[in-house]
C-alpha cells in the first residue's frame, strides 16, 4: 500500500483560466523523497498547497496512510494533517532563540518533553550548539536547518519544502543539497520538495515529477529522467540537448537522420517511422576517425569542458547545428572541422510535444 496517494487531482481557479493542475497522479512510499520540478507557473506550488491544506482540489482526492486528507467535498484542516512545512523564506521568529523556534510547534507536548524533542532534532540537523542563538546570528544555511528542525519536531507524516534553496548562494546551495538529503534520510522522513532547478531535484530526490502547464510530463528517478526523457520538453528542461528528426530503421535499433545513421541504446517498441531523437552534448565524443563531422561555429569554455557549436555536414542541407562537449585539452578554433562519434547511452527517442 502506498504511503501517500494523489488520484486525479485537478485545480481550477474561479477566474475561468485554464486549470492550474490537471489530472495529477502520484503514489509515494514511506521514507521517499520526491521533487516537483518545472518552470514558474507550471502548477507545482499549487499542488504542494493542496497537499498542505491551503487549497482544495476541484476534483480528485489525496490520502496519507489510507486516510482521506481531501477531495472536492472534504478538506482536513492543515493543522490536523500531520504535515510539516518549510517555507521559502524559512519564516523563523526573529525574537525567539533557535531552540524556542523549534519548540514553537510543539503545543501539545509537556515542557520537559518539548525541550528534549527540540534538542533531539537540533542534534539531527547539527545545530544543538546553536540552540541559544537568534536567527540573525545564523548563516542562510543554518537558518534553513532551523526551519527544517522545526518542521520535523512534531514527528510529521510528511514534510513539504517550497523552493528551500532559492535564498542561498551557489556554494552554500551545493552543500545544503547534500546536507538536506542526509538529514531527511537520517530522520527517516517522507518529503516533497518544490523547485525550478534541475540540480536541486537531482541531488535530493529519489524520484522527480516534471511538470509543465499544470500537467505531469514524466515521473522517474533522476538518472532515468536525464538519459531517457519522455518528450522534447523534459529533454530540454533538464539540460542542453540536441533534437534531430529521422526515420526508424526496420531493426528498431537505428535511426536514419540527415547526418547519418544513429544507434539507439536499446531496441524500441515504437511503431511510427518518423521519430525524434534527443542527444546530450556529452554523448558526442571527438575522435579523429569519428563517424560524424562538421565545422566549428563557436566555442564556450566551461571549466571542466568546452562547449562546441558545430554546423554539421548533412545529406540534406547545412543548417543543422549541434552542441557537443570537448575536453579542455582539445585545441579547437572556429572554422575547424571536427569528427565525432555519438554514444548510444545518451541518445533517446522523444515525443515531439
Amino acid at each position: 500500500m502506498s504511503y501517500l496517494q494523489m488520484h486525479d487531482i485537478t485545480k481550477q481557479f474561479h477566474d475561468g483560466s485554464k486549470p492550474a493542475v490537471m489530472k495529477f497522479e502520484l503514489e509515494m512510499n514511506k521514507g521517499e523523497i520526491v521533487s516537483f520540478l518545472g518552470p514558474s507557473g507550471c502548477g507545482k506550488t499549487t499542488t504542494l498547497r493542496m497537499i498542505a491544506g491551503f487549497e482544495r482540489p476541484s476534483s480528485g482526492k489525496i490520502t496519507i496512510e489510507n486516510e482521506l486528507i481531501c477531495d472536492n467535498h472534504f478538506s482536513l484542516p492543515p493543522e490536523k494533517r500531520g504535515i510539516g512545512m518549510v517555507f521559502q523564506d524559512y519564516a523563523l521568529f526573529p525574537h525567539l532563540s533557535v531552540i524556542k523556534n523549534v519548540m514553537f510547534g510543539l503545543h501539545k507536548w509537556g515542557g520537559k518533553e518539548k525541550k528534549m524533542r527540540a534538542e533531539e532534532v537540533l542534534e539531527i540537523v547539527g545545530l544543538l550548539d546553536f540552540a541559544d542563538r537568534y536567527p540573525h546570528e545564523l548563516s542562510g544555511g543554518q537558518q534553513q536547518r532551523v526551519a527544517l528542525a522545526r518542521a520535523m519536531a512534531p514527528n510529521p507524516r510528511l514534510i513539504l519544502l517550497d523552493e528551500p534553496f532559492s535564498n542561498l548562494d551557489v556554494k552554500l546551495r551545493e552543500r545544503m543539497r547534500f546536507e538536506l538529503k542526509q538529514i531527511l534520510y537520517r530522520a527517516k522522513m517522507t518529503a516533497i520538495l518544490v523547485t525550478h532547478d534541475q540540480k536541486d531535484a537531482f541531488a535530493v530526490s529519489d524520484r522527480v515529477v516534471v511538470m509543465n502547464a499544470g500537467e505531469i510530463q514524466q515521473i522517474a528517478e533522476p538518472r532515468s529522467l536525464y538519459r531517457c526523457p519522455k518528450n522534447c520538453f523534459v529533454a530540454e528542461f533538464l539540460g542542453k540537448t540536441n533534437l534531430l528528426t529521422g526515420k526508424l530503421d526496420a531493426d528498431l535499433k537505428h535511426v536514419f537522420t540527415g547526418i547519418g545513421k544513429i544507434c539507439l541504446p536499446v531496441h524500441t517498441t515504437q511503431q511510427e517511422d518518423q521519430v525524434m531523437l534527443s542527444i546530450r552534448p556529452e554523448g558526442c565524443r571527438i575522435k579523429s576517425d569519428g563517424k560524424f563531422n562538421g565545422s566549428v561555429e563557436g566555442i564556450t569554455y566551461c571549466g571542466e569542458y568546452q562547449e562546441v557549436l558545430v554546423r554539421l555536414n548533412t545529406q540534406e542541407n547545412n543548417d543543422q547545428l549541434m552542441v557537443i562537449h570537448a575536453q579542455v585539452e582539445e585545441n579547437l578554433q572556429v572554422g575547424d572541422t571536427v569528427y565525432f562519434d555519438i554514444t548510444p547511452e545518451l541518445v533517446a527517442l522523444v515525443e515531439a510535444v
